[in-house]
């Protein structure tokens, strides 16, 4: 049986990656998910599959190198699936630090550990261990000729503390791979969406406010660019990498959804229209009257668009859902689990851990 190890596995793509791998591999795989349970890790997003015997939760900090090695020790451990990261720009204006170190020293410890573990005498490594390193578009800064796209060789250059820290541990892992050979890849995707998504994000945060009546507060004058991909496709894109792709090599994961943030604002208000029903109240007060300009982010990039051609040509990646059908089915589970939603927004999803597991 394989090992996995996925940290920052309670959080939102985490979370979707642990849901889609048992739903491919069944018990054929074991899943071991170190998670710190920040703000945005959330236990409710696992409930289907706590009491799996092939699933582990541990609760540690990846800066804490004792309580990583000792992973390491305790399991054979065949794969690391790297999410565990500090991801809003907002946040990050805010508080660089935080982002420096669980982003940059974080995946140095994680790194670290898996070297030692994996690492044979004569310096070489055990057979079919491999580490994949998930990162995200920012890294390459903000594409000003709407003819340009992200490739892997695009030159790096983050504007944002939170894009900043994340292309410092790509540059960790490049390292890892070039000065040892550490089996590695990494991975930079565009905007995900979906389901178990925390409400600070932008469509969970118009989805809520929508239904609540709420003003839907829109940076600047909302054409900011995004390439939009739906989750279960990056976590698909994540696997075939880690069976299929080069070692030490680089791949971008993109949805060829690119939108104006004010697009995704006024199609999230008119596909909750059509989802409500007429005897709904909610339904009239949710027009686009509820859009409300805000000063502009500090150093908000312009627009992100992934070209994903080396994926789908050596591991035959492509993403599969389209925007128009992606948020359908995201507002629909949303619509299914407010209940999750409104323990998110009160913060009564910390209360899970207690009662599920500090008592234990």
């Amino acid at each position: 049986m394989r090992t996995y190890v996925v940290t920052g596995g309670a959080g939102f793509i985490g979370s979707n990656y642990i849901h889609y791998m048992f739903k491919k591999y069944g018990d054929e795989i074991r899943i071991i998910n170190v998670d710190k349970l920040t703000y945005a890790g959330n236990l409710e997003n696992l409930k289907d599959v706590e009491d799996r015997s092939n699933y582990t939760f541990v609760k540690a900090d990846i800066c804490d190198t004792e309580a990583i090695n000792k992973i390491f020790e305790e399991n054979d451990v065949d794969r690391v699936v790297h999410f565990a990261a500090e991801s809003h720009v907002d946040r990050s204006i805010k508080d660089p630090g935080v982002f420096a170190r669980t982003n940059v020293l974080g995946t140095l410890t994680m790194l670290a550990a898996a070297k030692a573990a994996w690492e044979l005498p004569d310096g070489t490594f055990k057979e079919e261990k491999k580490f994949l390193h998930v990162s995200t578009d920012e890294v390459y800064g903000s594409l000003s000729n709407p003819d340009d796209y992200f490739y892997e060789t695009t030159p790096y250059d983050p504007h944002s503390p939170y894009s900043a820290s994340k292309a410092s541990s790509d540059f960790m892992v490049k390292a890892f791979m070039d000065t040892y050979r550490f089996p590695a890849n990494i991975t930079n995707c565009s905007n995900n969406y979906g389901p178990y998504q925390f409400p600070e994000k932008l469509i969970p945060l118009m989805i809520n406010n929508a239904l609540h009546g709420k003003a839907l507060p829109v940076y600047g004058d909302g054409k900011n660019i995004r390439d939009w991909l739906y989750v279960e496709d990056h976590c698909k894109g994540i696997d075939l990498v880690q069976e299929k792709g080069r070692l030490f090599e680089t791949y971008n994961i993109g949805g060829h959804n690119e939108r104006e943030n004010i697009q995704i604002v006024k199609t999230i208000i008119s596909t909750l229209r059509e989802e409500l029903s007429d005897s709904d109240p909610r339904k009239e007060h949710i027009t686009e009257d509820l859009i409300k300009y805000v000063e502009d982010r500090k150093g908000h990039d312009r627009r992100y668009a992934i070209a994903p051609d080396k994926i789908k040509a050596e591991v035959g990646w492509y993403p599969e859902t389209t925007f128009e059908v992606g948020i359908k089915k995201t507002i629909r589970w949303y619509f299914d689990h407010q209940e999750w939603m409104e323990h998110v927004t009160s913060g009564d999803y910390q209360k899970y851990y207690e009662d599920m597991y500090a008592n234990k």
